[in-house]
């Protein structure tokens, strides 16, 4: 079954262009040209992956991403102006999974899309080795096959991207992983990504805990090296 992306642009000719080059890779494309009337469509008919543009008018993307994020998780992919660096952060922190800058190349943004679609498939079914089995460290429980978190009981909504890096983190506590090795997990290893990247995901990752426990403290940061999932002692 084909997959549904929503993409969301206030520049007809990117819609119209990226909409052609999409439904020729197969997938099912719904446009949007400003971030109030995105929100309605992907509440009223859920997609698989949204791409949004930062700076649109009446709702902008971040906006509409923090909307979004009060009820679903759905991918998202930032489209962010080509020196706009705080744009990139603050979006990761709020929730993005991946930003491409413009002027882009539309294969580019193909490859991102099924390179993230493919983390959610794999973060739900898990391999026949048994990867969809629980993860269990100390109040930390992480079901790969229902993409469910827990901690001390209590739900925390993670992002795909968010997901798997801390499913990297929580397999092996009290090992450092550095940023290239939690890129790889994340992304897949032929995905470029920058490391501030990573840092932004593990920000959010931390303020998701810490608001269901203020004392949440099992992400640990190693200057200089990487980061680990701390063992309970």
């Amino acid at each position: 079954m084909a997959q549904t992306i929503a993409l969301v642009d206030d520049d007809r000719n990117i819609l119209t262009s990226v909409t052609i080059a999409l439904e020729a890779e197969g997938f099912r494309v719904r446009t949007y040209t400003d971030g109030a009337e995105a929100l309605r469509g992907m509440i009223a008919q859920p997609v698989d992956l949204a791409v949004l543009d930062i700076k649109m008018p009446r709702m902008d993307g971040m906006e509409l991403l923090q909307r979004l994020r009060k009820t679903s998780a759905v991918p998202v992919i930032f489209l962010t102006s080509k020196d706009d660096e705080v744009d990139e952060v603050l979006g990761l922190r709020m929730g993005a999974d991946d930003y491409i800058k413009k002027p882009f190349s539309q294969r580019l943004l193909i490859e991102r899309i099924r390179a993230l679609l493919r983390r959610g498939e794999l973060a739900r079914e898990g391999d026949a080795a048994g990867a969809a089995q629980a993860v269990a460290r100390g109040d930390l429980v992480l079901d790969p096959g229902r993409h469910a978190c827990t901690w001390k009981g209590q739900p925390v909504d993670l992002t795909v991207t968010e997901f798997l890096i801390l499913k990297s983190l929580a397999l092996r506590p009290g090992h450092v992983k550095n940023r290239d090795q939690l890129i790889d997990a994340a992304y897949g290893e032929h995905i470029y990504v920058d490391d501030r990247t990573i840092d932004s995901h593990i920000k959010r990752l931390r303020k998701k805990f810490r608001d269901v426990d203020p004392e949440f403290g099992h992400i640990e940061t190693l200057y200089g090296v990487g980061y680990r999932y701390r063992e309970d002692q």
